[in-house]
Parts: C-alpha cells; structure tokens; sequence
C-alpha cells in the first residue's frame, strides 16, 4: 500500500482515490478506528486524514500514530475544509508533515502525494485502484452536493 486516504464523506474519498489511484495503489479507510486498522495490517507510504470524523477524529488518529514506534516517520497529511486562520499553523505544531485544505484540485493533491512518494509514474504498483472495480465514478455534480 502507498497511501492511505482516510475520510468520513465517501464523496471526498471517492475523489481522492481517483485522482491517485492512476498514479499509485491507495486504499481507502472511513473513519479513524478503521485507519488505524489498516496502519496496524500493511503500513502506507503516506497517510492522508480528515481532521474532523465521528467517533475517532484526526487528531486522535495523529496522537497514536506519533505514538507507535512501528510508525515512526510515517507521513500524514492533514486534510480539512476548516481553512480558518491558525488551523494549519494548529495542524502542523501538533505533528502533521503537511496541510491540505479541502476542497482540492487534482493537481494540488498529486502535487502533495508527489512530496512524500516522488512524481506520478503510471498505474500503481499491483494494479489495485483501491476500490475493486472500474465501475464507480463520481460526477462534477456529485462531488460539489458531497460537500468536503
């Protein structure tokens, strides 16, 4: 697995996973409870979080991922439609490598998976999309009702 895209709207990680999933493997977690389960079977190259979930936010999901040492050095982008002043500045002091403000364009997002994985470079590894099949896609309009 190369990055793990982690948010409660399935809109947003529909979107994500098909503005990445030309470039590299993803897979898909909807919450952080169901994060952390990912992070425990096969580690991700890079992480990308939604701060704010139900149950298990992104914070939490940070704390204990700085907390376990066989996570060490992970990166994980935080990933918000909060874009109030400070909240980057909050983002980062507490732990997050980078800060992406939803909702993003596609360059932007491959621009910051690009950071941390190198640039784009085909289909990925396995061949896996992420998702399981071809089949789904999300629309301009959806996107814009699924709300970030």
């Amino acid at each position: 697995m190369s990055v793990l895209i982690v948010d409660d709207n399935e809109h947003n990680r529909e979107y994500a996973r098909q503005v990445l999933a030309e470039f590299w493997p993803v897979t898909l977690a909807e919450g952080g409870a169901e994060a952390l389960s990912a992070l425990r079977g096969e580690l991700p190259r890079l992480v990308l979080l939604d701060l704010s979930m139900p149950e298990v936010d992104g914070w939490a999901v940070l704390e204990q991922v700085r907390a376990e040492r066989a996570w060490e050095g992970l990166p994980v982008v935080a990933c918000s439609a909060h874009a109030m002043s400070g909240d980057k500045e909050r983002a980062l002091a507490s732990g997050f490598d980078a800060y992406l403000t939803k909702p993003y364009r596609p360059h932007e997002l491959i621009d910051m998976v690009s950071r941390y994985l190198g640039p784009p470079g085909g289909e990925g590894e396995d061949g896996d999309d992420g998702w399981g099949d071809d089949d789904w896609e999300l629309s301009e309009d959806e996107w814009k009702e699924g709300g970030a």
